[in-house]
């Protein structure tokens, strides 16, 4: 084969690795944010419905701050089979094209290359110990002129678009 395709290739190969290596990483990446939704219940009503939500999806008591109105949920996130299976299956991928590629450049060392993949499960391992994490939900409870309640809450982005379905909650304009 050609050098200049093979290192062209290596090259192309070499950006995916370092890609796929970065997309492992953000796999685990904390994703908190903190928005302000508002809900057409009054305050009483809303406290008892957020409560009865987190205690469905695991999440316990753990500070209340009566004073500032302001209540904080613990949970466990459990990880994901499906996600660890998948990183697990794109690493073994990744690897086994690179060292493919490898094995063309340099092929006396083709035994040692064909032997990388074995490294893959390594993906599914890291995203298993690091996703499985406790997580805080806090939030505070204000009420509006009209009525309506405004939660100031922070917690993970899949939480809050779930919590936003569950109890019909819109976010604010500001």
């Amino acid at each position: 084969m050609n050098t200049t395709i093979l290192s062209s290739t290596f090259l192309l190969t070499l950006l995916l690795a370092v890609g796929l290596f970065f997309f492992i990483r953000a796999s685990v990446k904390d994703r908190t944010q903190k928005v302000k939704l508002i809900a057409q219940q009054p305050e009483e009503v809303l406290l008892g419905q957020l409560r009865e939500y987190f205690d469905q999806r695991s999440y316990r008591v753990a500070q209340v701050d009566a004073a500032a109105n302001q209540v904080t949920f613990e949970g466990f996130v459990r990880p994901s089979w499906f996600l660890a299976i998948f990183l697990t299956l794109l690493a073994g991928s990744g690897i086994l094209c690179l060292s493919l590629v490898l094995c063309f450049l340099f092929p006396q060392l083709t035994s040692i290359f064909l032997g990388l993949p074995i490294f893959a499960p390594a993906a599914g391992i890291f995203y298993w110990q690091k996703a499985g994490r406790p997580e805080q939900v806090s939030f505070k409870l204000e009420t509006l002129p009209n009525a309506n309640s405004l939660i100031t809450i922070a917690a993970h982005r899949d939480e809050l678009e779930s919590l936003r379905q569950a109890l019909g909650l819109r976010e604010t304009e500001e």
